[in-house]
């Protein structure tokens, strides 16, 4: 796979991860938006962030082709990685917003 399709793989499961957490929250249906975008933020940076730490991802993704176990290995990370920041924003912003 290419570094583009990772990246959007990373960064569409970052998005669902963010939506999810932030359902899970009950946070106001105003910031829906804003777990998405920090869903998708944290998917793609946590996501590249992790196939260079896991060396198991980043070779099977550099051997090219469709592998679904990589992708499916980047979704999970991109979901978990998005949920993640979703869940620090969302902490962040009731500390400082109230």
């Amino acid at each position: 796979m290419s570094l583009l399709t990772d990246i959007l793989i990373n960064v569409v499961s970052g998005a669902l991860g963010g939506k999810a957490a932030g359902s899970v929250l009950k946070t106001d249906k105003g910031s829906v938006l804003g777990n998405i975008i920090s869903g998708a933020l944290g998917g793609g940076i946590g996501g590249q962030l992790l196939s260079s730490l896991i060396p198991a991802l980043a070779n099977a993704a550099q051997n090219g082709g469709i592998d679904i176990g990589v992708m499916l290995g980047q979704a999970a990370g991109g979901g978990i990685t998005g949920a993640i920041v979703t869940l620090a924003y969302n902490l962040i912003k009731k500390r400082l917003v109230g």
